[in-house]
């Protein structure tokens, strides 16, 4: 009986969210399994109709791993829901500035109600 241990690192699958530096300096957010096939993908422009297609070459400048399908796709919308400044604050893992910038600054703010 072979009682060996399955290797766990190639079993493990993972998705991960990316972010793309555009020609024309937009930033394109999404998801994959394989960055570097997605990438090269991207910068073939193998579709006509997608976002960076004009906007190539794309360069890659963030990465992160998530282990979990539904989790990948939430991250993912909400950094596409983020301001420019606050995407190049986690580019660059400036983790204080990208702080200041996840604080809400409304009128109806749970802040500025808990000093009144």
């Amino acid at each position: 009986m072979n009682h060996e241990q399955p290797n766990m690192i190639a079993e493990q699958k993972f998705l991960y969210v990316y972010i793309l530096k555009c020609a024309d300096d937009s930033y394109y957010i999404g998801v994959t399994n394989n960055v570097e096939l997605r990438v090269e993908q991207h910068n073939s422009g193998q579709s006509e109709t997608s976002y960076v297609f004009s906007r190539r070459p794309v360069e890659l400048v963030y990465v992160e791993q998530c282990q979990d399908y539904n989790l990948a796709i939430a991250r993912e919308k909400q950094i596409k829901r983020w301001s420019r400044a606050k995407k190049e604050a986690l580019i660059k893992e400036n983790w204080d500035k990208l702080r200041v910038l996840a604080a809400c600054k409304n009128e109806t703010s749970h802040l500025k109600r808990s000093k009144e």
